[in-house]
């Protein structure tokens, strides 16, 4: 089945035939018929997979022109709100119909013009959109189509209470879809107050990490961590890489120490302005910077294209984190890699991400590296041979010299 082949409006389809899009995901053929026909749908796939594809095709076809604010999409982050905003205005590049991001982190100005002049669709954040519905700039009352992005995430975020405000000045025949990387229990209970006997789409399994990521461990002494990584940034191919860590402080000076050593780096995190965290991803969507160290606001929704390897330089204090984490590459059907380095301390966390996931990580050592003996190393699963003999190493992973910009 193609794009051409779900009934969306000429206009939608030359805006897909413009983006590359050839082949439709499976979220997106599941998602794209229920919501054209109208149906309250809840749809859940991994990270890059399509999901914000497969709500805005079908919504912009049922918009079809220019008209009132018709459309609310919330989501948990700025990063979220810009990136779903911005592919909005692709997908309708060629239809008369107006976007308007409204986040927090920046002046009201330009977000009330943009209002002002008539905005079809609205893309924000929940604190920031309350506050302007607190002041008479915005009015839900024409909105047909409701669509809360990442619910799992704006539950953890604690935006239950503001999502609730907002959905109760939504009109109640309205279409609502909900979408999200898991479906833990509490979405459940939102179902009986937000959505009309919805659809579930459930496309692969949530605790699993996407096929296109290989991922393993790299068992490390804890004051040798900085060195395995900058060995593993030096022997690695990649052409871009996230780096998370668990804090701001880590990422600044992880971040620093990286620019010392000459690679084209940039932090970011939630103490970083709005403009500063906007030129960060960019930066490094454009290739400007070639390293990206992050704490998890990065970790969920964020679509970069070519994210070739992820290297969690601290072990995520959640399972579902991981899982997110690691989904920053393999994107789209490309492939990509995971390394995340483990030390004695965070072994327990490990445990817990592989019951989450169903699986055992794999345990790598790098060749030649000067490891400091760590009892992680008598683990099974390490290296047939015990240490210091046969590697194993990631299929078709290459230890060659790192590739300069």
């Amino acid at each position: 089945m193609s794009f051409q082949d779900f009934g969306l409006i000429d206009a939608v389809e030359r805006g897909v035939q413009s983006m590359g899009y050839v082949d439709p995901t499976p979220i997106q053929l599941r998602a794209i018929p229920l919501i054209l026909s109208g149906r309250d749908v809840m749809g859940s796939a991994q990270t890059g997979t399509g999901k914000t594809a497969a709500f805005a095709l079908p919504v912009l076809s049922l918009l079809k022109s220019h008209g009132a604010c018709r459309c609310l999409v919330l989501e948990p982050t700025r990063e979220l709100a810009a990136q779903v905003e911005t592919a909005f205005r692709d997908y309708s590049r060629y239809m008369d119909l107006q976007v308007a991001l409204i986040q927090g982190g920046v002046g009201f100005g330009k977000q009330r013009e943009d209002i002002k002049a008539g905005a079809d669709i609205l893309v924000a954040t929940p604190g920031r959109l309350l506050d302007l519905m607190e002041q008479g700039d915005i009015s839900l009352k024409d909105i047909q189509y409701l669509i809360l992005d990442e619910v799992d995430r704006m539950l953890d975020m604690g935006f239950l209470p503001q999502v609730r405000r907002i959905v109760e000045k939504c009109p109640k025949a309205r279409q609502t879809m909900f979408f999200s990387a898991t479906l833990p229990p509490e979405i459940q209970t939102m179902t009986q107050w937000v959505l009309k006997n919805p659809e579930v789409i459930e496309i692969g399994a949530n605790r699993s990490p996407a096929e296109t990521v290989t991922h393993a461990l790299y068992p490390v002494a804890k004051d040798q961590k900085f060195d395995l990584l900058i060995a593993l940034l030096e022997r690695t191919k990649f052409e871009s890489c996230i780096i998370f860590t668990s804090t701001k402080i880590f990422a600044d000076k992880i971040a620093h120490r990286l620019h010392d050593l000459k690679h084209a780096v940039v932090a970011l995190h939630s103490n970083r302005t709005q403009r500063e965290r906007v030129e960060a991803l960019e930066g490094f969507k454009s290739g400007k910077y070639e390293v990206l160290v992050a704490t998890d606001i990065a970790a969920r929704g964020l679509d970069i294209a070519g994210v070739s390897h992820v290297i969690n330089y601290d072990v995520p204090g959640h399972p579902e984190d991981y899982v997110h984490r690691i989904g920053r590459t393999g994107r789209a059907q490309k492939i990509g890699d995971a390394f995340t380095l483990v030390t004695a301390e965070e072994i327990d966390a490990i445990r817990s991400i592989e019951r989450f996931i169903g699986a055992a990580i794999p345990r790598l050592k790098l060749e030649n590296f000067p490891y400091v003996y760590t009892a992680l190393f008598n683990e099974s699963q390490i290296a047939p041979g015990g240490v210091g003999k046969g590697v194993r190493t990631l299929k078709g992973y290459s230890f060659g010299a790192r590739r300069r910009r």
